[in-house]
């Protein structure tokens, strides 16, 4: 049994991958985006029927930075051999009303901006920044692979309890796989996704004329909670700073590449 069970999950992880555009790694793909995209526009549609939707003018400037970035991000993918790597996504942004600071993108281009992170942004360059991040993780499928990882890390589980036949070992196991796991796998994990989409972003919208000094500079006006880096889910925030602060002259000379040499604050 414990024989068949780690073939059969050295298979899964074989098997179910996936490219990333951006970096050229195979990432983990137990689940379609074919069978995950319909699932998420569902949750997508339900959520704005339970949220207060705004309309006007700040919704409409969402709507255009996102566009301006989505553009980008297809521009950038056809330039770099990835024509078609959009076909299924359904880019849409709504602003809603809540004090989160806080933005976040589906599976398939379902992005959500709350009001409360307005003030942060400040510009539209700001905004741009928060946009170029979301629109990263819905690219480089963030959302397929933290699902995948789940499966692995479930299977695991239920190998290491199908194998350990001993009652108290196995709540052993149970106890220190639970927190070994998460705090060892998928909250670094979760952060090496964090870190990508901030490296991805600021291309993308230097890419769609948004001045990429933008994204350090919106960190610095970020508030960061106490929790230590290693038990969050996202980098510290003097990281973020300095890889991003890092990578703007790199993503100039990406937009020079495509005639872009002048940027929105």
């Amino acid at each position: 049994m414990r024989l068949k069970l780690g073939i059969l999950l050295s298979i899964l992880m074989c098997y179910g991958c996936a490219t990333n555009p951006f970096t050229g790694k195979q990432t983990m793909a137990l689940v379609s985006n074919d069978q995950l995209f319909p699932t998420s526009f569902q949750q997508y549609n339900e959520f704005l029927k339970s949220n207060k939707v705004v309309e006007g003018t700040s919704a409409a400037r969402i709507k255009r930075i996102g566009q301006r970035i989505a553009k980008a991000s297809e521009t950038y993918l056809n330039a770099n051999g990835y024509v078609g790597y959009l076909d299924g996504y359904k880019w849409e942004y709504h602003l809603i009303e809540d004090e989160q600071k806080n933005a976040w993108c589906m599976p398939g281009g379902k992005i959500v901006f709350y009001t409360g992170i307005l003030p942060i942004a400040e510009s539209d360059a700001g905004i741009a920044a928060i946009m170029g991040h979301e629109v990263a993780h819905a690219l480089a499928n963030h959302g397929q692979q933290r699902m995948s990882a789940a499966y692995i890390q479930q299977g695991i589980a239920i190998a290491g309890n199908v194998a350990i036949t001993d009652e108290q070992s196995r709540d052993m196991f149970n106890q220190y796989y639970g927190i070994g796991s998460e705090v060892g796998g998928m909250l670094p994990f979760s952060r090496s996704h964090e870190s990508e989409a901030d490296r991805i972003g600021i291309i993308l919208m230097a890419i769609a004329g948004y001045n990429p000094a933008a994204a350090p500079a919106l960190w610095t006006r970020m508030e960061s909670g106490n929790t230590p880096e290693l038990l969050s889910t996202h980098p510290a925030n003097a990281s973020r700073i300095a890889e991003l602060s890092a990578l703007v002259p790199n993503a100039r000379a990406e937009a020079k590449k495509f005639g872009v040499t002048t940027f929105t604050e």
